[in-house]
């Protein structure tokens, strides 16, 4: 029998609002927005080390993890943070 190993876990979820990319990517960091290039805004987090992709029907993708418990702290994190900027209710 093969041993497996989980390397990354993607996962996608909503926040249940639009969001204004365009204000977001002014009003955090580690964030990068090309609208011409991409219609999403591409958010780093460094723990848990994960990529979350934002999109404006307010749907967002989380790449990178190592286990969901990675996924459930990335989303609580930025919707803490977007909630903290004013950016979502």
């Amino acid at each position: 029998m093969a041993k497996f190993k989980i390397e990354n876990v993607v996962a996608s979820t909503s926040l249940g609002a639009e969001l204004d990319l365009k204000a977001i990517a002014l009003g955090l960091e580690n964030v990068e927005h090309e609208g011409e290039q991409f219609p999403g805004l591409v958010y780093r987090i460094d723990v848990p080390k994960v990529v979350v992709l934002l999109f404006g029907s307010g749907k967002l993708v989380c790449t990178g993890a190592r286990k969901p418990s990675d996924v459930e702290q990335a989303v609580k994190k930025i919707t803490a943070e977007l909630k903290a900027a004013g950016l979502l209710r």
